[in-house]
């Protein structure tokens, strides 16, 4: 008689069994929600490897742009009137700057560049390009621009030259 009373009374007890044997759907529900996880994953590993390809070619155009500033100094050389190094101003560098930005293609990963402050000409000798562009995202590029937001990326490059002083050292 004590058994009886453990155990659940029989209409109960086949409800429950029932209950538990019935799994149709689990794994169903189980691969969709693995399946967003993953589809979410690799959305995230190409936007920022997106962003970080838009960031070389940024920093690529501000090379340039720094070079160029760097070596529109160089016709000083000719006039003899240069110390160790080629001089560069504030003006000669954002101009480079601008124009290197007109003449070259804007790549593909960016909706837009600029150049940013900070850009000049840190001690007179080294040119100094700073710019900012905005990235364009696959796959969740438009949702982000729909709900406000972007990615801007800022970088900077310096350009420096040095000269060998005949009969010196540089």
């Amino acid at each position: 008689m004590t058994r009886s009373r453990l155990r659940p009374p029989r209409r109960l007890r086949t409800a429950l069994g029932a209950r538990a044997r019935s799994d149709d759907g689990q794994l169903t529900l189980l691969v969709l929600g693995m399946a967003v996880i993953i589809m979410t994953l690799v959305a995230g590993a190409v936007a920022v490897t997106s962003v970080q390809i838009s960031r070389m070619h940024l920093l690529d155009a501000a090379d340039a742009a720094a070079l160029d500033a760097v070596d529109e100094g160089g016709d000083e050389l000719y006039d003899g009137a240069i110390g160790r190094s080629v001089p560069v101003t504030e003006a000669a560098v954002a101009a480079a700057a601008q124009e290197t930005l007109a003449t070259r293609a804007r790549p593909a990963g960016l909706l837009s560049w600029q150049v940013a402050p900070g850009t000049g000409a840190l001690d007179g000798s080294t040119a100094v390009v700073a710019l900012t562009g905005e990235a364009d995202l696959p796959l969740v590029g438009g949702l982000l621009r729909e709900l406000g937001g972007s990615v801007t990326i800022s970088v900077e490059s310096r350009a420096r030259a040095d000269i060998d002083q005949p009969g010196g050292t540089p």
